[in-house]
């Protein structure tokens, strides 16, 4: 979880009762000219931890690492967590948040992020290859999709810009099936919301389709996917979508033919 002063994380034994937030990454060992920490993943790899996060220098300055992702590690996930990639993972020059750690079936990792709208004003969704010690780059980025495919992500008009399209938070689930999914956010009818694309190729390269209706439409976005103690799986997303307000919700969801849904 993001906090003012760094990555904080807490501890549950049901997902009702939780602990006191606990620091695993504070500012001091972060990058030391970000302003900005937020969208922070937490991959078990091996028998180490990795923390996948975004920073930003100032939200509107020209800089080459302006918004980026980057890797941090540790033993457990409780942290500490001390820098391990070698630099940003995304592409310095882009505005690029909310990388997401995702394998192929060959066992070769991916960092998949956003470019955002601020650049492209159709936000788009991103891969890139990395090394196998998760370490750098190790190839160039591979455009999945934009905003504009999926029907229910409408244009935005606001102060920040006009007509513009938001990407935002992608994970990725391959279910029992083998269909391999993409879970991602854009502002709909219902606000923020959260839909599906699907790879009918069944690897990161797609084509990616988009289901035509969101699968969370209640202003709740920045999805991700874990199984609960009894095998359950969880969608967690925050919502509202209000600076100061956001709560996590967990909600469960099951898999079906063409996708997913929420379940009863």
């Amino acid at each position: 979880m993001e906090a003012p002063d760094g990555f904080s994380v807490r501890l549950s034994r049901d997902l009702v009762n939780w602990s006191e937030p606990r620091p695993v990454l504070p500012r001091n060992i972060g990058p030391a000219k970000a302003d900005f920490y937020w969208a922070p993943e937490v991959h078990c790899h091996g028998r180490r931890w990795y923390l996948f996060a975004s920073f930003g220098v100032g939200m509107n300055v020209v800089h080459p690492q302006a918004h980026y992702t980057t890797v941090y590690a540790a033993a457990s996930p409780e942290g500490p967590f001390a820098p391990h990639s070698q630099g940003p993972v995304t592409p310095l020059g882009w505005r690029s948040i909310d990388g997401t750690l995702h394998f192929e079936p060959d066992g070769r990792p991916w960092v998949v992020f956003v470019r955002e709208w601020t650049q492209t004003l159709d936000g788009e969704m991103h891969a890139t290859p990395l090394s196998a010690d998760l370490r750098q780059p190790a190839g160039p980025p591979q455009l999945l999709f934009r905003a504009s495919e999926a029907t229910w992500s409408l244009a935005q008009h606001s102060e920040y810009g006009d007509g513009y399209r938001v990407t935002d938070g992608p994970w990725l689930h391959r279910t029992e099936a083998g269909t391999l999914l993409m879970l991602w956010s854009s502002f709909g009818r219902g606000g923020y919301v959260t839909g599906v694309a699907r790879s009918t190729s069944g690897t990161i390269a797609g084509p990616w389709v988009q289901a035509p209706e969101p699968l969370f439409a209640r202003d709740g976005g920045h999805p991700m996917l874990f199984r609960a103690f009894d095998g359950r799986l969880i969608m967690a997303l925050h919502t509202p979508n209000r600076p100061g307000q956001e709560r996590v919700r967990l909600l469960p969801v099951r898999e079906t033919a063409s996708g997913l849904e929420l379940a009863d």
